[in-house]
């Protein structure tokens, strides 16, 4: 079953990001990335940049417009993994591997619906 993995992060985690941080925390997402290609469990993965990202709503038949990715919370989705594992529990130890997981919260969502019994 393939896995949604959405590192979220805030500006308080980020302002943490400078020199050997952030070296520890692309170190640590190359050699996870070399794992889950050789173990096949890799779909996709990419970081979501922040700059000309919108917000769209659509309240009373209007569209509004926002800068984004914040909304009304702090946290913001920084980047992304998509895992293809056995269990959810295997994408869940993946997650938990995440520098980000130190400083919020990584979510793990399915992907697709389940079979129709």
């Amino acid at each position: 079953m393939k896995y949604l993995l959405l590192i979220h992060l805030s500006d308080a985690a980020t302002e943490k990001f400078v020199g050997t941080e952030i070296d520890r925390i692309m170190a640590a997402h190359g050699a996870l990335h070399e794992e889950l290609r050789a173990t096949g469990e890799l779909v996709d993965d990419n970081e979501l940049r922040p700059d000309h990202a919108r917000i769209v709503r659509r309240t009373a038949g209007e569209t509004l417009v926002t800068d984004g990715p914040f909304t009304e919370s702090k946290e913001w989705v920084a980047g992304y993994y998509i895992v293809d594992c056995a269990t959810p529990e295997r994408a869940a130890e993946i997650a938990g591997r995440f520098v980000e997981a130190e400083y919020g919260p990584v979510e793990v969502r399915p992907i697709g619906r389940e079979p129709a019994s």
